[in-house]
């Protein structure tokens, strides 16, 4: 149940987990920021797990949460970027085509980059 000061100038979320030690999510909003709205992601972990994980976002000088957040996140985009098998619908398939077949563009950018001597090999 939200928790909302007097004043109105933040509201704080407490969940806790069924697991023996209690985990908290802690939302504050700064009045007169957007309200951005939050869901909450369960994750389990065992407790070397935990340790790890809390180990690493002090050394991140981040939450738990916001380490956790940010890592899944970061892994999310990498998995999508990495895929080798892109799947267009069958309604823009002819757009894809077109696009696909156009002319090539000449980008002078490019091509001074490719006369360019790598940095490991300038002397």
């Amino acid at each position: 149940m939200p928790h909302q000061a007097a004043d109105g100038a933040h509201q704080t979320f407490a969940i806790a987990s069924i697991a023996a030690a209690p985990m908290y999510a802690i939302v504050i909003r700064q009045p007169g920021a957007a309200l951005m709205t939050t869901l909450v992601l369960s994750v389990r972990v065992n407790a070397k797990e935990r340790a790890l994980l809390e180990a690493a976002s002090e050394l991140s000088r981040t939450s738990l949460s916001d380490f956790v957040r940010r890592k899944a996140l970061d892994a999310a985009e990498a998995d999508i970027l990495e895929r080798r098998i892109v799947t267009i619908p069958a309604k823009s398939w002819e757009a894809f085509e077109a696009w696909a077949n156009r002319p090539p563009q000449e980008i002078a950018g490019l091509k001074d980059l490719a006369r360019t001597a790598p940095t490991w090999q300038k002397k």
